[in-house]
């Protein structure tokens, strides 16, 4: 029981990490965006370019935002520890049930030729 206990607050403490640090990679990228825009558009930067050079920087970078909340709120949130051990069960339990298959042909081969 303690070690169930122990194992959500482990799970719990994962997942809010990964939120936590979701939210300061959100806020980053909103500071980052502010800053390109402003060092395109009032600093100049990148003046000589005939293509708005900011716009690609922030929609690469929001790209990789959406990325980054898919993993925590979506495949993360599925395919968890309890996932990850439903799934190794359950082809544990496949695996047994073909060996036991095995294990029983064998024995009636072995019978029939006896």
């Amino acid at each position: 029981m303690e070690k169930e206990v122990h194992e959500q607050y482990e799970y719990a403490r994962r997942r809010l990490r990964q939120k936590k640090i979701l939210y300061f990679h959100f806020v980053l990228f909103l500071l980052g965006s502010l800053f390109l825009f402003i060092a395109n558009r009032f600093f100049g930067f990148g003046a000589n370019t005939e293509q708005n050079w900011c716009i690609w920087g922030v929609t690469i970078w929001f790209f990789i935002f959406i990325l980054h909340f898919i993993k925590v709120y979506i495949t993360d949130r599925f395919m968890n520890k309890k996932w990850e051990r439903e799934q190794i069960d359950r082809l544990v339990g496949l695996q047994q049930k073909r060996i036991t298959q095995l294990e029983s042909r064998i024995n009636d081969d072995t019978e029939n030729k006896i």
